[in-house]
């Protein structure tokens, strides 16, 4: 007997428990099917993001950011530490206890907004009259109907030609952030999101990195002004990053693992590494939805076609996040979600995906929302630029982080900005104010009138929108 619901979200990350709990809100009879599991084997809600991704990854960083303050930057302080070691295992299980915690939030979130859970792993078997029927494959086998699906399945990490993850010694993000002792010497392929936060914590715990990237610039998908900042910063520290690389034979030994490469000369060359990362992107999770079953149409990437309002090609059928075009992000997958929910409810759904955030959360922190100089350049847009150092901010100075800027781009002639580009302390947090100035249609003029508290970071946004005509204060 099957069971009957006004909308099967099949999928239970950032995109698919949103999604779930805003048509729940609005009055639907919704039904939310995951299949991560927990070392226990229970439900392991939040997705890639929460078990695998943004929050164990950035428990990591904050418990290696301490480590690396303790060994090297309390002494500036006046703090005299001594002995100072790394327990690994302890570190590892306090990211196990907070992605724990926010799988339990999840849960608790569908309990409260009255979403049925079903664990397990779901793929449709046919339309049926009034929708579409879906198996979920657990525990125990269930069937159900639902009016409206709404697909948020994800993605998982795209593997070199003929080099399978082990995730003991190639690993992906899942691997990555499973490693129980710190590894001597770490190989990186890829100098994305992921490549520089895990080469982060484990370079500031002692490992020996070095970060190969096929690309022959560096972030190119950064404003290149804040890019080149940011490599400085990196090498600096001691990251490794070669780029314009060609990557041949990988190989494990008894040892650890060979990496034949080709540097931009040309040159081949050999890294022998404990362990080696692969990040070099990612593909979406459509393998075992059964899509032919229904006649669900797939671009040429594995990816679900979708329209600018989330449909698919199937009445009824919906789909959001990694599974579909546009970025990769958490945030995006959560915003999908919200309006694909209002829009099933007859409302207007809203996702500008001009003003979507991007963050990478090394130290110094790289953050950034719309269009990048280059970008600008390109499209032949006149534009006018201003730029304001951390170095000349109070708080920074008091922080004792004064790496990094903060640049603002702002049409010529209406002044409205257009992009807004950061790399320095805590730019995570900073971007937010800038996405809802885009937003609203700010000009750099309005960001540059209003108050911001005396001493703190945000003044540097104040001063970059005021340099964009040339008048910064304190610079």
């Amino acid at each position: 007997m099957s069971k009957k619901f006004d909308v099967v979200v099949i999928g239970g990350g950032p995109g698919g428990y949103i999604a779930a709990i805003r048509a729940s809100q609005l009055g639907m009879n919704v039904a939310c099917i995951d299949e991560w599991k927990n070392s226990k084997g229970g439900p392991a809600l939040g997705g890639t993001c929460t078990n695998v991704g943004c929050i164990p990854s950035k428990a990591l960083l904050q418990s290696s950011e301490h480590f690396d303050h303790a060994t090297h930057h309390f002494a500036d302080h006046g703090i005299e530490v001594k002995g100072v070691s790394m327990d690994v295992a302890k570190m590892v299980a306090r990211k196990d206890l907070v992605v724990k915690q926010n799988n339990d939030g999840i849960q608790y979130l569908l309990k409260k907004n009255k979403v049925t859970f079903f664990h397990g792993r779901g793929s449709f078997v046919k339309a049926v009259e009034g929708g579409y029927e879906i198996k979920v494959a657990g525990a125990a086998e269930e069937t159900l109907v639902g009016t409206q699906i709404v697909v948020a399945t994800g993605s998982s990490a795209r593997a070199m030609p003929g080099t399978p993850f082990d995730e003991e010694m190639i690993l992906s993000n899942e691997g990555a952030l499973a490693l129980g002792v710190m590894p001597k010497k770490l190989g990186l392929i890829g100098a994305g999101v992921i490549g520089l936060e895990m080469g982060s914590v484990w370079r500031r715990l002692g490992s020996d990195v070095q970060i190969l990237e096929a690309l022959p610039t560096f972030l190119g998908a950064v404003d290149e002004q804040i890019a080149k900042e940011a490599h400085k910063a990196f090498i600096k520290q001691g990251l490794q990053v070669e780029l314009g690389v060609k990557i041949g034979d990988i190989k494990t030994t008894k040892k650890g693992v060979s990496v034949a490469w080709t540097n931009a000369k040309g040159e081949a060359q050999t890294l022998e590494v404990d362990k080696l990362i692969i990040s070099i992107g990612r593909v979406p999770n459509t393998l075992g939805l059964n899509v032919e079953a229904v006649g669900l149409n797939l671009d040429e990437r594995g990816a679900i076609v979708v329209d600018d309002q989330c449909r698919a090609n199937l009445p009824g059928v919906w789909a959001i996040g990694d599974v579909v075009r546009g970025p990769m992000l958490a945030h995006k997958a959560e915003e999908e979600g919200v309006a694909v929910a209002e829009r099933m409810a007859g409302q207007h759904g809203h996702v500008n995906f001009n003003t979507i955030p991007w963050v990478i959360y090394t130290s110094p922190e790289i953050a950034w929302v719309g269009q990048t100089e280059q970008q600008l350049k390109a499209e032949g847009r006149a534009y006018k630029a201003g730029t304001f150092p951390f170095l000349a901010n109070g708080r920074a100075r008091a922080l004792g982080d004064t790496t990094g800027m903060v640049k603002m781009l702002a049409d010529a002639t209406t002044d409205e900005i257009l992009g807004v580009h950061i790399v320095g302390p805590m730019a995570s947090e900073l971007i937010a104010e800038c996405v809802v100035a885009m937003e609203f249609k700010a000009s750099s003029e309005d960001l540059a009138r209003i108050c911001h508290a005396h001493p703190s970071l945000s003044e540097a946004t104040k001063e970059a929108a005021l340099a964009v005509d040339k008048r910064a204060l304190n610079f």
